[in-house]
């Protein structure tokens, strides 16, 4: 039990560095890591765990260079991590940065390493500009990406891999789409100026904050009115835009975003399938908030036995499991628990996913097959892959690469057309 107040900064990095340490352990930011934590801090506790793992190649760098020999504590390692970034990116707070990791560090391991903590985090202080030097003449360090994954993003886009690395470092933006079954985007950003929130919309009517925003203070939000989505992961109901009346199959549709929006474009008969209960529960709170009404079952899409009817669909939407190096700034664990070979494992997944999926399309219907991935193997390899092996398949319109930027997160879209 802690004996830190959860206002303190002092709890926030003792939590930040536990939730950090069990990502190194293996775990996932999915797991609800920060459960435990008082709803008082989350936010603060967030903030500087997600910073501190977009920057981990940079503070893994410095720390390897600050320690006579590697330290064994977890925690106490995450904990130097999680306040060395601070320090970093809250110049100006360095005293209380210091004396509130020291404080966090005694409700650790009965407080023997508070010495530690102080002396490597002042001699951080003292040596930053040489250290600064040495990060510039270091890849993953300067990138804050793994070398693996650098090389990866350089094969793919050798003019503009900096960039990329760069957006997934950054925090990400807060945009919102509105469900237009019941107000405009012209309405609502009407009804955001007189909430004092400040946002425009971009080309395709998706609301961008100026600032995040908590979803208690969208107005509406409960009521159904608005959801949270990038615009980039808007593109794909529309890219799809089945007719009213269709049979639509949305494969891997938690937390239920994408078949929310088909759902307020057009009245569709829907099924959306997820593998795990708690997902699919996902799915259906979001529906039910926002008025909606489709199937939803647990399932497996690849094992058609398991779920399907054997009626074929108008329109399917196939959303893979992926790397997710599109969206790596809303997942900074991903940069760090992903390994190389895991490109070639999801592309090997997806291709079943297509293949067993074509077969419940009904001639002249489409697929949507999308990512959140800015990797070939799993975009246009894919796709180039997919159409030599399925001989009545044809892209339907041109495919789509959203790189991550400024406005949106990074994903691929290919529409595919199922010829008689």
């Amino acid at each position: 039990m802690s004996n830190l107040a959860p206002t303190s900064l002092a709890y926030a990095l003792l939590h930040a560095s536990k939730a950090c340490a069990a990502v190194f352990g293996g775990r996932s930011l999915a797991e609800n890591l920060l459960a435990q934590v008082d709803p008082l801090a989350r936010p603060a506790v967030q903030d500087l765990l997600y910073t501190a793992l977009r920057r981990f190649g940079w503070g893994d760098f410095i720390l390897a260079r600050l320690m006579e020999r590697p330290l064994d504590v977890p925690e106490i390692r995450a904990l130097l991590l999680v306040a060395m970034t601070r320090l970093e990116v809250r110049p100006e707070a360095a005293h209380t940065t210091v004396d509130q990791a020291v404080l966090a560090a005694g409700e650790l391991i009965d407080g023997r390493l508070r010495g530690l903590v102080n002396a490597v985090l002042r001699n951080y202080l003292r040596r930053r500009e040489e250290l600064a030097l040495a990060v510039a003449g270091n890849e993953v360090a300067l990138h804050q990406h793994p070398g693996w994954w650098l090389e990866a993003l350089r094969a793919a886009w050798p003019n503009n891999w900096q960039e990329i690395a760069a957006a997934g470092n950054s925090p990400p933006p807060m945009a919102l789409r509105t469900n237009q079954r019941r107000v405009s985007p012209e309405a609502y950003l009407q009804l955001l100026e007189a909430a004092g929130i400040t946002a425009r919309s971009d080309d395709n009517g998706a609301i961008l904050l100026d600032k995040p925003v908590p979803v208690d203070r969208l107005p509406g939000f409960a009521e159904g009115l608005v959801s949270v989505q990038d615009p980039g992961a808007q593109r794909a109901a529309r890219l799809l835009n089945p007719v009213q009346g269709s049979r639509v199959l949305d494969a891997c549709a938690a937390p239920g975003g994408k078949a929310a929006h088909l759902l307020e474009l057009g009245d569709l008969d829907l099924l959306a399938l997820d593998l795990k209960p708690a997902r699919c529960r996902r799915i259906e709170e979001n529906l039910l908030r926002l008025g909606l009404t489709a199937t939803v079952k647990v399932a497996d899409c690849i094992k058609k036995d398991t779920w399907w009817d054997g009626q074929l669909f108008d329109a399917i939407l196939l959303d893979v499991p992926c790397t997710a190096s599109g969206v790596v700034r809303r997942n900074p664990d991903a940069k760090w628990l992903r390994r190389f070979d895991d490109i070639a494992s999801f592309a090997a997944t997806q291709s079943r996913m297509l293949d067993a999926l074509w077969l419940c399309l009904r001639p002249g219907g489409k697929l949507l097959y999308a990512t959140c991935s800015v990797f070939a193997a799993e975009n246009t390899g894919q796709i180039t892959r997919f159409l030599a092996r399925q001989q009545h398949s044809a892209r339907r319109a041109a495919e789509e690469q959203l790189l991550p930027t400024a406005d949106n997160d990074g994903f691929f879209y290919s529409l595919l057309e199922k010829r008689a």
